[in-house]
Formats: structure tokens, sequence, C-alpha cells
């Protein structure tokens, strides 16, 4: 994929490198040469000078051709300009801006533009973690709205069928590792000692499934 960083801090060099290392072709936009060349020489992307929202900057990025846009500066303005841009303009596919006030995540989401709340997501996390510390998901998607995790079965659940912990649109048992391989299971399907289970769980639905796990 043809991807454009715009924005090398942390977040956006982070972001770039590990696109560049799954063979992507990336170019990097910030107005800083030193944030820049903090890239190192060994950065097989593109450096573009400049502000990420200047229509001469984003086409020398190659944003005409982009499959993906992300918007990563410290600015939430600069964010939301250079992504409307990518999308009303330039029509690129795939566009995803960085935010850090929550509220304009919000508004944002409802205009149809991707986001990415730092502040949202981070308070997530943290929450997760002190309410529900014997359970630390693997990915949590949206705000926190759904978790993944993986857990071995625990000794309540050993011999009894997938079906008695799926519940439509609150428990989701993905996918069982057993042994060296692992699978999608059917719901008449049993579990096992030793297995490792990975489900899909809406948040408000925590506390049933910790009963269920029998971690209340």
């Amino acid at each position: 994929m043809k991807i454009i960083v715009m924005g090398c801090g942390r977040v956006g060099e982070q972001l770039a490198r590990l696109l560049a290392d799954e063979g992507n072709d990336v170019s990097v936009i910030d107005p800083s040469q030193e944030a820049l060349d903090r890239l190192g020489k060994k950065f097989p992307g593109k450096r573009v000078r400049g502000i990420g929202f200047d229509r001469d900057v984003l086409v020398k990025a190659g944003i005409e051709d982009a499959d993906a846009f992300t918007a990563t500066s410290a600015s939430d303005n600069a964010n939301i300009i250079a992504a409307r841009i990518a999308r009303n303009i330039f029509h690129v596919p795939r566009v995803i801006a960085r935010l850090y006030d929550p509220h304009r995540a919000e508004i944002y989401q409802r205009l149809g533009l991707s986001t990415i709340s730092s502040t949202t997501w981070g308070a997530e996390r943290i929450r997760e973690v002190l309410t529900h510390s014997e359970l630390d998901p693997v990915i949590s998607f949206g705000s926190g709205d759904v978790a993944l995790f993986s857990i071995e079965t625990p000794p309540n659940l050993v011999g009894k069928m997938i079906k008695h912990l799926n519940i439509p649109g609150e428990i989701t048992v993905i996918a069982i590792s057993r042994k060296d391989h692992a699978f999608i299971p059917l719901t008449g399907a049993e579990f096992r000692a030793g297995d490792v289970v990975h489900l899909a769980v809406l948040a408000s639905s925590m506390d049933r499934f910790k009963d269920f796990m029998g971690l209340s």
C-alpha cells in the first residue's frame, strides 16, 4: 500500500517505521527537518518537509495515488484539516485522524471521518486494567466498546460446549488454541482443559463474562 503519514512526532515516527517494515510505500510529512531526520538513514520511505495540509506538499508526498492517509501531528486542527483534504479533495480511500479532544472525535465521526482519540483510548485502557485486572485485553476496538481476550479454559467450563458461553451481541468465542494449532469451533464443540479461548466481549457485558469464567 502507498501510505502517507502526516506528522513525525513520537506516534507518527513509530507508525511510519511499522508500516515501512511491513513493506508499505510510506511517505512522511513534517515541517521539521529535525523530526524527519529522526527516522534515520535506513528508513526506506520518502520524507517531505512542509505543512501537512498544503496542497503542493501533499502532491509531492504522492497523495494523488495514495491508498491511505493518516494525520498524527500534535494539532487537532491540523489533523482534521489535512484529513478532510485527503478525503474530500484527493479522495484517498482510507483516511484516519488522530485527535486529543474526545469531543471533537465524536463530532467528526458523525461526519464520516475516521478518528482515533488518544485521550479516550488511554482512559479506557487504564480503566480496563484497573477494573478487570484478572483479564488483560489483547486489543480493544472503538473506544473500548469491544475487547478481545485470550484466556485458558477455567475448570468450570471444561466439558461444556461453546454454545454455553456464546451470547449473541455480547460474548463470542472467536477461536480456540489447542496444543499446536488453532481453529474456529462449532457451537457444539467442547472446551478442554489446557485450551486457550479467544473471545470478543462487549464492555457492558464484562461482569457477565467474569461470572462465566468464574472470576467474580
